[in-house]
């Protein structure tokens, strides 16, 4: 379900100010999503770092805009106040967004200053108001992110793809491990002999005393899905190894009658497609290593507390 863009609570945020009073943005938010139309579907809808809602984040930034332009001020931290401008913003009747916003000349220093610039530049306004103008610069990184992750999780398959059957059941082995089950490898899984396994590609132990095992199947298809009568097939695996636990992952997906299939057993056995597996890759940090890292630094509002 899409939200409104951060611009968009820019002139309901100002109507809700119009009456001059100094207050915090959580007095008055609600107002805001009011006049906005926000359905509660809407407003559950949280950022993918899960700190807040899109609506709240995007009214922050939408303030943060109005402030740098002088529409808003802030008197004392945390509170926000409107200005002769931001009353002037309203009897205009006009859209207020970047682009009314790019009139004002504190506005377009906020947009285009540099710690490193020491010549002055040719302000292009049009590029200013046009670029990503939908999303906040937080939103931004989240999506940049999101996109080079999605690229490394094509080339993560690629490379099992290209490594061998044995690789592949030794990273599925690696991957528990790495979330957390049995401990070391020395002492906590291990791969089958290949071709002699019976249906099990990797045992594990649940914890470090090994008081139950989980065994694992890994299949490395490229487009074909796994159905029921693979999983069925582990399942009888599990049964010859008095087995209550099972874990199967694939490179590819499995259909739909698979997936009934093991909500309608006894046993416990979780399907992990190559979506899954590369972004449980990721978040262990198995098979990848750390290329860049960039700091989002925010105010400490602690320290500038005087008693």
């Amino acid at each position: 379900m899409s939200l409104p863009d951060y611009q968009s609570f820019m002139t309901p945020l100002l109507a809700c100010l119009a009456n001059g009073k100094t207050v915090k943005l959580r007095d008055i938010d609600a107002d805001v999503y009011r006049k906005l139309g926000l359905s509660a579907d809407q407003l559950k809808l949280r950022i993918p770092s899960g700190k807040q809602t899109y609506a709240y984040h995007r009214l922050g930034w939408a303030k943060t805009y109005l402030v740098q332009a002088g529409l808003i001020e802030q008197p004392k931290r945390a509170f926000c106040k409107i200005t002769q401008k931001g009353l002037a913003a309203i009897e205009s009747g006009e859209p207020i967004n970047n682009q009314y916003l790019s009139k004002f000349d504190a506005f377009l220093d906020f947009k285009t200053r540099s710690k490193d610039s020491s010549e002055p530049t040719q302000v292009n306004t049009t590029s200013i108001v046009s670029n990503n103008a939908d999303k906040t610069p937080e939103e931004l990184i989240e999506a940049a992110v999101d996109t080079l992750n999605t690229n490394l999780s094509d080339e993560i398959l690629k490379a099992i793809l290209a490594a061998s059957p044995v690789f592949f059941e030794n990273l599925v082995v690696d991957l528990m491990l790495a979330m957390g089950y049995g401990g070391s490898r020395k002492d906590a899984g291990q791969a089958t002999q290949y071709t002699q396994d019976g249906g099990i590609d990797g045992v594990i132990k649940e914890d470090k005393l090994g008081l139950e095992m989980i065994y694992l199947q890994a299949k490395r298809y490229t487009n074909k899905t796994v159905g029921r009568p693979d999983i069925q097939a582990f399942a009888g695996a599990l049964d010859m190894h008095r087995a209550k636990k099972g874990v199967f992952i694939t490179t590819s997906s499995f259909s739909k009658d698979a997936l009934e299939y093991v909500g309608m057993i006894e046993k416990r056995i979780v399907l992990v497609d190559g979506a899954q597996l590369t972004e449980l890759m990721l978040t262990h940090n198995l098979g990848v290593s750390t290329k860049h890292v960039f700091e989002v630094k925010a105010l400490d509002s602690d320290y500038f507390m005087e008693d």
